[in-house]
């Protein structure tokens, strides 16, 4: 039965897993944000790509 109380009030395992949910959101707002800044990248390089060439054929 000491055991089981001493496993309960112990709270080291609790924190670990704090810490793990914290730096999963962390990284799944990263990778969230990255995808976003990679999709405008793309769009603002392919308007300035196709603007080039249009100007290049004048």
């Amino acid at each position: 039965m000491k055991f089981f109380n001493k496993l309960l009030r112990d709270e080291q395992g609790a924190t670990a897993i704090e810490y793990g949910l914290i730096a999963a959101l962390i990284a799944v707002a990263a990778i969230t944000a990255m995808q976003s800044l990679g999709n405008e990248l793309n769009t603002t390089f392919t308007t300035v790509s196709d603007t080039l060439e249009t100007s290049n054929t004048d």
